[in-house]
């Protein structure tokens, strides 16, 4: 068991570690931390007030509300709380500076880019859009870091902001299918023919999580608390209810992603957990000794037994 960490000191040793250097610099880790319920809100809050000030994204992920034993349902619930539209127009504001347009004082939040990019360089919109065109297709649609459905999706919704603030803008059947679950047949017309189910939604996390980069934030941050997953006996309240099996498959998951950690593009994910998760018995109800491949992974063989490792796999909180 590890020894208890304040909850500053953790936070602390987060941004110091890893928010401000690795994760900025491309780098991506896996987190566990252990706390009471109430603790668990304190940090996601915590969290959300450094992040607004870092550029960084952020996704909160919590298994009482969705399946999180599926990877298609992360990447749902991770696109549902991503402003698409937003990010392409970061997207192309990026591809601008780099044909030497200028772009200050633009805000991509409140702004049709491609007119605010003619505006700031004296320029018709059209002749912006013509040259952008080409840049988008190399840099996006030929961009063999996403696969080919996810960077056909994204280029498109690049090419969509030129008809932003009007009624012809084009990419909705996009932005539906990114939260999904929708009929494939929706978005064919838009070269895309895969779609995003259990079998390929790593690939699509892993995409998305490079997309938010390359858009210019300095990566993401995922607070994914699975506390519900450790819930032996269903207390039948409404909320999402997981057998041994599936929180076997989500234990699966999570260890996918340690495993996988080198695939993801600049991320933090902090699993933020319950005491149950520590039961380390492989016949404990629901605790991670169910599955000792994550178990394996996530503790610690040395340890002090006075001092706190605040950068360890798993923490405690005190």
């Amino acid at each position: 068991m590890p020894n208890p960490i304040p909850l500053n000191d953790w936070l602390d040793a987060m941004d110091a570690e890893y928010l401000t250097t690795f994760i900025r610099e491309g780098g991506s880790s896996v987190k566990f931390a252990v706390a009471s319920e109430d603790r668990r809100a304190e940090l996601a809050a915590r969290m959300r007030e450094r992040l607004a000030r870092m550029n960084y994204a952020l996704v909160e992920l919590n298994a009482a509300t969705m399946p999180a034993h599926m990877p298609q349902d992360i990447f749902f619930a991770m696109a549902r709380q991503l402003d698409w539209r937003l990010l392409a127009r970061r997207a192309v504001l990026r591809l601008a500076v780099a044909l030497n347009y200028r772009i200050d004082g633009i805000d991509p939040a409140s702004s049709n880019v491609f007119d605010a990019v003619a505006h700031a360089n004296g320029l018709e919109t059209q002749s912006v859009v013509q040259e952008m065109r080409p840049a988008i297709q190399d840099r996006v649609a030929k961009n063999y870091r996403m696969p080919r459905d996810f960077r056909a999706a994204m280029s498109h919704l690049c090419l969509s902001e030129v008809t932003a603030g009007t009624d012809g803008y084009t990419g909705q059947a996009l932005l539906d299918w990114l939260r999904g679950p929708v009929p494939i047949r929706n978005v064919r017309q838009f070269s895309i023919h895969t779609p995003v189910n259990r079998t390929t939604a790593r690939y699509f996390i892993e995409a998305a999580l490079y997309w938010i980069r390359f858009a210019g934030c300095a990566g993401t941050v995922i607070l994914f608390d699975n506390a519900r997953v450790t819930v032996a006996k269903n207390p039948k309240d409404g909320l999402r209810y997981y057998t041994r099996v599936m929180a076997i498959d989500h234990y699966e998951l999570l260890r996918e992603f340690i495993d996988g950690v080198d695939r993801l593009t600049s991320t933090l994910l902090a699993v933020v957990t319950d005491q149950e998760f520590l039961d380390d018995d492989s016949r404990s109800p629901r605790g991670y000794g169910i599955y000792q491949a994550l178990l394996t992974r996530v503790m610690d063989d040395v340890r002090d037994r006075n001092l706190v490792n605040p950068v360890a796999s798993l923490v405690r909180i005190a």
